[in-house]
């Protein structure tokens, strides 16, 4: 088995136990030197969508899961991965019992673009559900976004 790092709607360990049943829970840390973005409006169905990117000085929050083979595919397949949108990369995450590698995924588009206000949503509501720091989901939730009706 492997560690996922999830950091967008896979935070929430209810939602994870229902897309990857046989991927327990491992903890919280943080990727230490990447940020939380928005990309691919192009291609999402509601705006863009959560990756991550290097980022010197910024940090973002992650629930580690110990994923088997049989998970592995089928959050692939949640993902997208076989559309070529998204690449899994090794990470280096910042835990209390120290550093633990771990992959996860980042999309292959370019930075920019608003999430919808429920995608954002859901995500705000996923770390909130996987022990994000109170002033990390306040930032979620006023992050900005596309409003209805926008185009």
């Amino acid at each position: 088995m492997t560690l996922y790092a999830a950091y967008g709607s896979n935070l929430d360990p209810r939602r994870m136990a229902l897309r990857a049943p046989a991927s327990p829970e491992q903890g919280t840390g943080w990727l230490r030197g990447w940020r939380l973005t928005f990309a691919g409006e192009d291609v999402g169905w509601d705006g863009a969508l959560a990756t991550v990117v290097e980022d010197p000085a910024e940090s973002v929050f992650v629930m580690l899961y110990d994923v088997p083979p049989q998970d592995e595919a089928t959050l692939d397949g949640w993902e997208g991965s076989d559309l070529g949108l998204w690449t899994k990369i090794r990470v280096r995450v910042d835990t209390y019992s120290g550093a633990q590698l771990a992959w996860l995924y980042v999309m292959e588009a370019y930075e920019g673009g608003l999430p919808s206000a429920h995608y954002l949503g859901v995500i705000a509501d996923a770390a909130e559900a996987g022990g994000a720091p109170a002033d990390y989901v306040e930032r979620l939730r006023n992050h900005p976004c596309r409003s209805l009706g926008d185009d």
